[in-house]
């Protein structure tokens, strides 16, 4: 019965790689400019294909990302405000507590 449990509590971990049909059409960009990489402008056409899913795939990346809206965007904006205006004063009034204590222990 212990054993049973042994076996029932090992843990299987899977490991998920994602694909995609630009990492599989660069993948062969690599395999066929390995192949033919004596002639100057299949390195070119390589260069420009590898940019061109770069920018498509930055292309698809920046349709994933949820913008804020104008009321999120005023939100972050004021936060940003206030938080900054807590940090400059308390700065200040450490820099005047610590000027205060030199001058005490310096005698000036």
């Amino acid at each position: 019965m212990a054993e049973k449990k042994k076996a029932s509590s090992a843990k299987t971990t899977t490991k998920v790689v994602a694909t995609t049909d630009v990492d599989k059409k660069s993948k062969k960009l690599v395999k066929k400019s390995n192949a033919a990489s004596s002639g100057k402008k299949s390195d070119a056409v390589t260069q420009k294909k590898q940019r061109d899913n770069y920018f498509i795939g930055a292309w698809r990346e920046l349709k994933q990302v949820r913008w804020p809206d104008r009321k999120e965007t005023w939100g972050l904006t004021f936060a940003v405000i206030v938080y900054s205006t807590f940090f400059f004063i308390l700065i200040i009034l450490l820099d005047a507590f610590f000027k205060y204590l030199f001058d005490l222990v310096v005698g000036g």
